[in-house]
């Protein structure tokens, strides 16, 4: 691998260079940080809940004390509004916050105790105790499109920090300014809070090599990745490889179907039209819950829900995307798409005299055409949609039947509508990790009952979320003692319940 290869953020208004100058990690700093985390988690494991909680809460008061610098630095780097970032650092901060509070009340840790009968017959019951102990230290990759909520202190580290792991996190290249200062950020809170050193480390790079040396560390436990299925994919291949194999949880993007049944295009095709437009060109597309495929059963009322969504899309003006390499992966997929026979090509956002400038595109394409071109269920990050035309209800179940897995799905409709179409609920719930109604799948609330991720391609472990509370789990395993004497047994499971946390005692919930 590389180990003098310097780099430079670049600004993707005027691809010019940014002040800073930033070193790919060699192997040897690769393993002597991970080295670190090893020897933290020692440490860090067994820290009180209220230490950990606390810990979190000053990591957000170490973000939030480096003031704009930080938001305009953050904004040189992606071209990110700075409106959007000041709302996107409240979020960082919010979600440090909520885990918290869940560290904080502690029964996350799903406290199980089955107290001994000895005296059952034909034998004996043993005294077993259950609960969630943390993995070990663990590599997380930062996302290009959420600088500050998805980076170097964004929803991965921050749930696996509150389950009790060491952070390794791998910086995206495209912001490695802004992602420098966050890690400050943290390592001054590990300093005031007496978190042990090695808890939270960062290591830079534009090269693959570096992010496949982590990951190969054999003192790394688990891998949280959001972006790119090629990436994500690679990641797990190489996870998968090692001698001990380990958990990649890698979001790896969708294109979040919308089926906009027949009824209420009758009564709202231009509201729905108006809000499908927002939510494709939000954020130039760059959101892993862009919609990128809806499905309508042709009618004069599904006309006019085009002729209102090409209307609003054409009066978009183009913007500026996140890198110069995702605006040609952009412009890439826009080719191959019209490429494709009997595709058509019916909305383009206004042109733009900037670099790096993303147009809004819209698509229509026959349900046949649709089936027989794979292509246009894949995703493509930016700001592009394709509408596909049914003729029948059937034809609309029988795609839904065929889609592969994805992050959210979207179902526009009347009572009546959802009566008529009961079975795609059904469909739906095997394909996607969240199903909206009468909504737009852009924005992801940060609370307990979130779940974001959903079957593969679109992740790579269907049963856990990225976002919400329930993330700390992917970062802990089940663990039992039998038999154990009660002094000998983590606070989380002695007699008298010290802690204070919701168990499971016998079956029953207990606090």
């Amino acid at each position: 691998m590389s180990n003098l290869g310097k780099f430079y953020a670049v600004n993707p208004v005027n691809n010019e260079f940014l002040d800073g100058e930033f070193v790919n990690a060699t192997a040897d700093q690769v393993d002597a940080t991970v080295e670190k985390a090893i020897k933290a988690f020692d440490v860090y494991r067994k820290k009180d809940k209220d230490s950990i909680a606390n810990f979190l809460e000053r990591i957000g008061e170490e973000i939030l004390s480096l003031g704009d610098a930080l938001l305009e630095r953050c904004h040189l780097e992606t071209a990110l509004p700075l409106a959007r970032l000041q709302g996107e650092r409240g979020r960082t901060i919010g979600q440090l916050n909520l885990f918290a509070s869940v560290v904080r009340e502690g029964s996350w840790v799903d406290a199980r105790v089955e107290t001994a009968i000895p005296n059952r017959a034909p034998l004996p019951k043993s005294d077993i105790r259950h609960m969630l102990l943390p993995l070990g230290p663990v590599a997380v990759f930062g996302a290009s499109n959420f600088p500050l909520a998805f980076s170097v202190a964004g929803g991965d580290t921050v749930s696996a920090l509150a389950a009790g792991c060491p952070v390794v996190v791998k910086a995206h290249p495209a912001h490695p300014g802004t992602s420098a200062m966050v890690a400050s950020a943290i390592e001054k809170a590990i300093n005031d809070c007496g978190m042990p050193e090695g808890v939270f480390s960062l290591v830079q790079g534009n090269t693959n090599e570096v992010g496949e040396a982590l990951v190969k560390h054999s003192g790394i436990k688990a891998v949280g990745f959001t972006g790119s299925f090629k990436g994500g994919k690679a990641l797990f291949d190489i996870a998968n490889t090692r001698s001990e194999p380990i958990p990649v949880f890698a979001e790896m993007g969708s294109t979040n179907p919308v089926f906009i049944l027949p009824d209420i295009l009758k009564e709202k095709a231009e509201a729905i039209a108006a809000g499908m437009a927002g939510s494709i060109t939000q954020g130039v597309g760059q959101f892993c819950t862009n919609p990128g495929l809806t499905f309508v059963q042709q009618s004069d009322a599904a006309n006019k829900f085009v002729t209102d969504l090409v209307s609003k899309i054409n009066e978009v003006p183009a913007s500026t995307m996140l890198t110069a390499g995702i605006n040609v992966a952009y412009d890439k997929k826009i080719k191959s798409t019209l490429e494709i026979d009997n595709v058509e090509e019916i909305a383009t956002g206004k042109s733009v005299d900037s670099l790096n400038s993303a147009k809004a595109r819209i698509f229509k394409a026959s349900i046949e055409t649709f089936s027989q071109n794979h292509a246009l269920a894949e995703e493509n990050f930016g700001p592009s949609s394709v509408i596909v035309e049914a003729q029948t209800k059937e034809q609309i179940l029988d795609a839904a039947r065929n889609l592969e897995g994805h992050l959210t799905a979207t179902i526009h409709g009347t009572d009546a509508d959802f009566a008529e179409f009961g079975e795609l609920f059904d469909i739906l719930e095997l394909k996607v990790g969240r199903i909206l109604i009468n909504g737009y799948p852009t924005g992801v609330e940060v609370c307990h009952s979130m779940v974001h991720g959903g079957p593969y391609p679109a992740t790579t472990a269907s049963q856990t979320t990225s976002v919400g509370t329930n993330a700390i789990k992917r970062f802990a395993r089940p663990i039992c003692y039998q038999d154990y004497p009660d002094a000998l047994l983590p606070n989380a499971l002695r007699s008298g319940n010290p802690l204070n946390i919701w168990r499971m005692v016998n079956g029953n919930m207990e606090k």
